[in-house]
């Protein structure tokens, strides 16, 4: 037997969290998360069918975080399919367009449909919510005269959830999601 074994390092496994973007169709959820997760932007829309999926690394402290989101898509008819992913969420990304005002007061039925599934034992106090006020400043999608979350329902909004406005195609904010 020896005196002296070898030390180990001590590898302390990642942290995993799971966040998922929410939103009408059409918003930019999914190329917010290329952009958080895969440092790019797709500037050509295709619709997600069903849910997507990003993952990167963060680090926090001295600690390393896996986050995962879960792009889940917008139609209503893939209600089916989403009702699976809200269970055991630790964030969500609620997500408008600055020039479409009904995406904006989606975002309460989105809030509806999640207390939903998770039902009456459900617990959303413990759910980190950011409100993400996409197309900032992009191209022909500069809608500045139009940004929503200057109007006064959009200040009670942010006074209430943490609130970025972002531009996934010039990266604008979406790293401090």
């Amino acid at each position: 037997m020896e005196a002296n074994p070898p030390k180990r390092k001590e590898t302390r496994k990642s942290l995993r969290i799971k966040v998922i973007s929410m939103g009408n169709a059409e918003v930019g959820k999914s190329c917010i998360i290329k952009r958080y997760c895969e440092k790019r932007f797709v500037p050509k829309y295709l619709a997600t069918i069903g849910i997507d999926y990003g993952v990167t690394k963060v680090q926090v402290r001295d600690r390393e975080i896996k986050v995962n989101i879960f792009d889940m898509a917008g139609h209503p008819f893939f209600y089916e399919v989403r009702n699976e992913f809200y269970k055991d969420t630790q964030g969500v990304i609620l997500v408008y367009d600055v020039g479409q005002k009904e995406s904006f007061d989606a975002l309460d039925t989105w809030l509806a449909e999640m207390k939903q599934e998770l039902g009456p034992h459900g617990n959303m106090e413990n759910v980190v919510f950011v409100v993400c006020a996409n197309k900032v400043g992009c191209g022909e999608e500069m809608r500045c005269g139009h940004i929503l979350i200057s109007s006064p329902w959009g200040s009670l909004w942010s006074q209430l959830v943490p609130t970025l406005l972002s531009s996934s195609c010039s990266k604008g904010n979406v790293v401090k999601l």
